[in-house]
C-alpha cells in the first residue's frame, strides 16, 4: 500500500491564468493583468508509490476499438462543430459570455439526447429548478428521461450519477462547483482546475461524456484559468453581438476531429435554430449599389462563408484621426489603410475610417484584406462597388494581390448565391468558375480600378 502523507503550502496564484509565485507580484509576468494575485493555501500529498503499475502498458496493436465511440446530437451544426458527434469519454468544455446562449443551448443538446441515449443529468449550479422548468417550457421540452440537480459540491454531484449512470451530463457552470477538502472559493483558479480534473476522470472511467459550460472574461479568456483548455478535450466559444440575432459556435480545440469549424444558430424565442443557410441570412437585408460595401467570401474551418463588409471615411474632427474596428482585425485595418494610402495614393491621413463586418460576425483571415480595402476606396470616393461582384485576397505591403487558400470553395460559393463576377489576386488563380467570371489583378491598385464603378443611383434594398 502506498503511504501518503500531506505538506501544506502557501503560494500566490494569478486568478487569470493560473501562474503561481512564491511571493505576491502586482503584476502577472504571464497574461500582464494587474493585481491578479491572490494568496492560497496548497496541500500536496506526498506518496511512496508501490512498484506495482496501476494500469500495465498496453501493445498499440492489441487496443480494442468501437464503432460506437461517436454518436451524433440531432442539431446538424453542432455535430459539425464537434467533428461529426458526441465522443464517449470526452470532456467538452463550452465557453462565452453571460447571457449570450450557453444554458439555453446545452439544454436543447441534453434535451435531443435523451430521445436518442436515454437518461441526461444536467447539473445547475447558477439556477433552481423553476428556473429551469421555465426555460424548458419556453423551448418546448416535455423532460423525460432528463434529470436535474441543483448542487455545486462535486462530491455529491460524483456520487448522484454513480447511481443514475446517466448517457450525458451538463455541468453548468465550471465556476459554481467546489471540492470541500480544498480551502479556495468556489471559482478560484484551483477549485476551477481541481474540479475540471475530477470530472475528466470520471468521464475516462465511466465512458460518459460531460458537457461543461464556463463564462469569459471581457478580454475573452475563460474566467479563470486558462488551464481549463488544455485539460479538456473540446473547446467551443459561442459568440455573438449583444444586439444581433445570430451566434457562432466556434471550435478552436479538438481531440476528436478538425478546429475553428463554425456552426450558425439564430436566437429565437422558440430556443437557438439552425441556419441552413448562413451565407443567404447574413445578405438578406445588404443594400444594392449602397457605398462602401463589400461581398467577401471567407472561410470559416471547411464552411465557406459570404459576408458583408462595410466601410465608411469622413473627415476627422480632431487632430489625429481615429480608426475603428469592429468584427475585423485592428491590426489589418491599419495595414490596409497605410497600403491604399502610400502604394494606392489615397489621402487618409485627415480621415476617420470605420470598418464593420455585418451580421455580428469576426473575420481573421487575411484573405479579406481585398474587400476591406475596396470598402475604404469606395468610401472615401463615393462610387460603388458592382453589386454582382466578390473579392477576395491578401494584401501585400507592397501593394501586390497575394493568393489564398481554397480559392475554388469560395468562388463556388458565390455562384451558388447568384453573383456574377469574383475578383482575386492573379498569383494562383487556376481555378475553373462554374457560372461565374473571374476577374484578376496584380496590384491593389489595379483591383480597384477594376471593382469601383460609378453611383448611378440612390441605394436600393434587395
Amino acid at each position: 500500500m502506498a503511504k501518503t502523507n500531506k505538506h501544506s503550502s502557501t503560494v500566490f496564484i494569478c486568478q487569470q491564468c493560473g501562474k503561481e509565485s512564491l511571493k505576491w507580484l502586482g503584476r502577472c509576468p504571464n497574461c500582464q493583468e494587474w493585481n491578479t494575485f491572490i494568496e492560497t493555501k496548497v496541500t500536496t500529498p506526498t506518496t511512496s508509490l508501490s512498484t506495482s503499475p496501476v494500469s500495465p502498458p498496453q501493445e498499440l496493436s492489441q487496443v480494442a476499438t468501437d464503432t460506437q465511440d461517436r454518436f451524433p446530437i440531432p442539431l446538424a451544426e453542432f455535430n459539425r462543430v464537434l467533428g461529426g458527434g458526441v465522443v464517449t469519454g470526452s470532456l467538452t468544455l463550452i465557453a462565452g459570455e453571460p447571457g449570450i446562449g450557453k444554458s439555453t443551448l446545452l439544454l436543447q443538446a441534453a434535451h435531443l439526447i435523451t430521445q436518442i441515449r436515454g437518461n441526461v443529468v444536467y447539473i445547475s449550479g447558477e439556477e433552481t429548478l423553476r428556473q429551469i422548468k421555465l426555460r424548458a417550457e419556453r423551448l418546448s421540452m416535455k423532460g423525460d428521461k432528463l434529470y436535474l440537480l441543483t448542487e455545486t459540491n462535486l462530491e455529491i454531484i460524483l456520487s448522484q450519477l454513480e447511481q443514475l449512470a446517466p448517457s450525458l451530463v451538463v455541468v453548468d457552470s465550471i465556476q459554481t462547483v467546489y471540492l470541500p477538502e480544498l480551502d479556495t472559493t468556489a471559482g478560484s483558479v484551483t477549485q476551477v482546475r481541481e474540479s475540471t480534473l475530477r470530472l475528466m476522470r470520471w468521464a475516462k472511467l465511466s465512458a460518459t461524456p460531460v458537457f461543461i459550460a464556463g463564462h469569459v472574461t471581457k478580454d475573452g479568456a475563460i474566467a479563470g484559468p486558462r488551464v481549463l483548455e488544455h485539460i479538456v478535450d473540446i473547446v467551443l466559444y459561442l459568440e455573438g453581438e449583444p444586439f444581433s440575432a445570430y451566434r457562432l459556435l466556434r471550435c478552436t480545440k479538438n481531440r476528436f476531429g478538425a478546429t475553428n469549424e463554425v456552426g450558425v444558430f439564430e436566437m429565437r424565442k422558440e430556443g437557438l435554430l439552425e441556419v441552413a443557410d448562413p451565407s443567404q441570412a447574413l445578405l438578406s437585408r445588404r443594400l444594392i449599389q449602397a457605398v462602401g460595401s463589400v461581398v467577401v467570401p471567407t472561410l470559416e474551418g471547411s464552411r465557406p462563408l459570404l459576408v458583408e463588409i462595410q466601410a465608411l471615411t469622413n473627415s476627422t474632427s480632431f487632430g489625429l484621426p481615429r480608426r475603428t474596428a469592429n468584427g475585423v482585425d485592428f491590426g489589418r485595418l491599419l495595414l490596409t489603410t497605410a497600403v491604399l494610402s502610400r502604394r494606392v495614393g489615397l489621402k487618409l491621413g485627415n480621415q476617420d475610417i470605420i470598418a464593420n463586418v455585418t451580421g455580428g460576425l469576426k473575420i481573421g483571415e487575411p484573405a479579406a484584406d481585398l474587400g476591406l480595402a475596396l470598402a475604404i476606396a469606395s468610401s472615401y470616393r463615393d462610387m460603388v462597388v458592382d453589386p454582382g461582384l466578390v473579392a477576395v485576397g491578401e494584401v501585400g505591403l507592397s501593394g501586390e494581390l497575394r493568393a489564398v487558400s481554397q480559392l475554388e470553395r469560395r468562388v463556388s460559393e458565390a455562384a451558388r448565391l447568384g453573383f456574377k463576377c469574383c475578383l482575386v489576386p492573379k498569383v494562383g488563380a487556376k481555378v475553373s468558375g462554374k457560372g461565374i467570371e473571374l476577374i484578376t489583378a496584380s496590384t491593389l491598385k489595379e483591383a480597384i480600378g477594376v471593382g469601383l464603378v460609378k453611383s448611378s443611383s440612390q441605394p436600393a434594398s434587395g
